[in-house]
């Protein structure tokens, strides 16, 4: 009988298709058993098993232990199968099981492995020779596909009529292997010790030593998609040093110590000469091999990164409900964060920006804090720009200064390798050369729309984020659309979330709320400029004369041609922790936007908070609603938005407020996290 051991970890994106391709592969292939072993993954991966292949059996670490103890743990459930173990990325071809199956009956053979190619159908060179200290070196000098082109100076089987032809390896990339029964009962488990690509060369060579060929079937053809992806920089070393551990093992302590340095030339030659920022993996691989231990101190991924978010707004006086604070927030229920306030667009001026004085004047009173913790390993820092970034100098002048405060501060707090999330473009100045886990662009707004920015300027700067980010991170669908020829596979959809605990319907209104007369038409948020329609809010305040329209919010222009109107209550800035009373106290919310490129890129978050309240909403139509058709009336032009107000206060609008609220439970704040953590954390594929 045979087994599909599949080992996932953070893999919710590749696992489906990976599955579909298993179960049409085993067509006719008589009974068989489909394991799917997830080391504790925080995303959806093992929902999506469920919904996907119902009758896959799965079982669950209890932490991420590395791939050889899923794949033992696998094996350990398929007993008296044959297992073809695989990689959550492996897409089969139709006759593949078929095909490998043949091969494992070939008399002598105990691992069977398939030509693997990229997505875009190029081969991997998957099949290697045995690890020699003269390889190492040819390696080192030459490089792995030169050094390949001779079989004493490399471990790299560059030959491409090999892959033509059915044959025997030393050895082959794990992404996907049959094992024979008597194989897996002649060996044993694998060893745990090796966490990266170490592990399966020693289970094939052990095998090639128990008299069992690695039989590569060129017929038998699967898809590898993560193939081409490099490791982080912790990832990558702790390859480097198990290459020195795995020789040493087999060969004893002074060939070990002959691996080791042949290993740290190569790694030291690729230091130099990728430089201070590109050679970052090869000098973490240098110290990882000048220390190495005798084993890692434990066979379980390295210690979570922390993370640094350069936001859009301010913690100090924009509203906390913005996505940079409440994602960072969920965020560091489980790690460290650092959230460095905005370094702004463009210096304030009179004549361009509206309120110059105020906005450098509270700007300065946030940079006077520097760094402050509102809560459990939540940091906030204000650094000191020099927002000119018109001038290439000034702008080059301002990142080396934003720069050196954020290192001083990031060391303070013990971040080394953080995961960095960017949402204002300006930041990329900031981040290019910095250390990290890996980058991550929050595409919440089209900043180059943002009317009193450089345009020209802040497009080149997202621009440059869109192409080198890991991972370009979407709230709009039409945005995500329009931008994919610059991001690929490296955009997600990432909608905003609520905090529902928070947005609950209070029974207590505060005092100057209850004191306005209903029923009330309530808006609550940032009063800016560039996305509210102050002529249509005018227009509500003057055709419904017996409707209080409320106002919540900090506004960027003088309020008088509204408050002048006797059933306007402007009730300015309050916190975020006393939002949820007023919303309360609204019979209809309302978003009155501009139709502008910032709004038809947008979806605010003050959409699920209304919902989260219960409360029948209003909107000027953009693209994000059409999700939401079922719950909120959007209107194309004034005289419809009165019409709207008019007919959801006689009918309390299309659905009853539970349903509303029900209607975003889905949607918390901390499940978003969780699916930017394990993007952002997800190891890279092997293979």
């Amino acid at each position: 009988m045979l087994a599909v051991v599949i080992v996932t970890y953070h893999s919710a994106e590749v696992v489906a298709d990976c599955l579909k391709s298993v179960r049409l592969a085993l067509r006719d292939q008589g009974p068989a058993r489909v394991i799917v072993v997830d080391n504790a993954s925080a995303d959806d991966t093992v929902k999506l098993v469920r919904q996907v292949d119902p009758a896959a059996e799965i079982v669950q670490l209890e932490r991420n232990s590395g791939f050889a103890a899923g794949v033992n743990a696998g094996i350990a459930a398929a007993a008296g199968c044959d297992v073809l173990v695989l990689n959550p990325d492996i897409r089969l071809d139709l006759d593949a099981v078929a095909r490998l199956r043949e091969t494992l009956a070939v008399p002598g053979t105990g691992i069977a492995v398939p030509e693997l190619t990229g997505e875009d159908g190029s081969l991997d060179l998957s099949l290697r020779r045995r690890p020699t200290v003269l390889r190492a070196v040819g390696e080192a000098l030459l490089g792995g596909p030169r050094a390949g082109r001779f079989a004493p100076l490399g471990e790299l089987v560059v030959d491409r009529s090999r892959y033509a032809r059915e044959g025997t390896a030393d050895w082959a990339t794990g992404a996907a292997w049959l094992v024979s029964r008597a194989c897996l009962d002649a060996l044993g488990p694998m060893d745990e010790r090796y966490f990266l690509y170490s592990e399966e060369t020693e289970y094939m060579l052990r095998a090639g030593d128990r008299g069992f060929a690695v039989r590569y079937q060129p017929r038998a053809r699967a898809v590898h998609l993560g193939g081409a992806q490099q490791t982080s920089g912790t990832l990558w070393a702790l390859s480097s040093a198990n290459r020195v551990r795995l020789h040493r093992e087999r060969h004893g302590r002074l060939r070990g110590l002959a691996m080791r340095a042949a290993v740290l030339l190569n790694e030291g030659l690729r230091a130099l000469a990728k430089g201070r920022v590109r050679g970052h993996r090869h000098r973490l691989a240098l110290r990882a091999l000048l220390t190495l231990p005798r084993w890692p101190t434990t066979p379980t991924t390295p210690a979570p990164p922390g993370y640094v978010c350069f936001s859009a707004q301010d913690w100090w006086y924009h509203n906390r409900a913005h996505s940079d604070f409440q994602l960072m927030r969920s965020v560091a229920g489980r790690r460290k964060v650092l959230v460095v306030n905005s370094i702004g667009m463009r210096m304030p001026t009179p004549g361009r920006t509206t309120q110059p004085l105020r906005r450098i004047g509270r700007k300065l009173r946030s940079v006077a804090k520097f760094v402050r913790r509102p809560m459990p390993d939540f940091y906030v820092m204000s650094p000191l720009p020099l927002p000119f970034y018109g001038s290439p100098l000034l702008r080059r002048v301002n990142a080396v200064l934003v720069r050196a405060q954020v290192r001083v501060v990031c060391r303070a707090i013990g971040l080394t390798e953080p995961v960095i999330m960017v949402t204002i473009p300006t930041a990329w100045d900031v981040v290019r050369p910095m250390r990290r886990r890996a980058l991550l662009f929050n595409r919440s707004d089209r900043h180059s729309a943002f009317p009193e920015s450089d345009t020209g300027t802040i497009q080149g700067l997202e621009e440059a984020l869109l192409r080198r980010a890991d991972h370009v991170l979407y709230v709009s669908g039409a945005l995500m659309a329009e931008e994919r020829h610059l991001t690929g596979d490296r955009a997600h959809f990432l909608d905003h979330g609520v905090d529902l605990e928070h947005f609950t319907r209070r029974d207590r209104l505060p005092a100057d709320l209850a004191d306005i007369p209903g029923p009330r038409v309530g808006f609550f948020g940032a009063l800016d400029d560039f996305v509210v329609d102050f002529d249509l809010l005018e227009r509500i305040a003057a055709d419904l004369p017996d409707v209080s329209l409320v106002l919540i919010g900090d506004a960027t222009v003088p309020m008088e041609r509204l408050t002048e109107h006797p059933n306007v209550h402007w009730l300015g800035f309050r916190p975020y922790e006393d939002i949820p009373a007023y919303g309360s106290g609204f019979d209809v919310a309302i978003m009155p936007w501009l139709d502008n490129a910032w709004i038809r890129h947008a979806n605010p978050i003050k959409l699920k908070e209304y919902l989260a309240l219960g409360l029948p909403v209003v909107s000027t139509d953009f693209a994000e609603l059409a999700n939401y058709t079922d719950r909120v009336r959007a209107v194309t032009d004034p005289a419809e938005f009165i019409a709207a107000i008019r007919s959801t206060l006689d009918d309390g609008g299309p659905r009853e407020p539970q349903a509303l609220r029900e209607s975003v439970l889905g949607a918390s704040w901390s499940s978003r996290a969780a699916e930017l953590m394990a993007m952002a954390e997800a190891p890279p594929s092997r293979g």
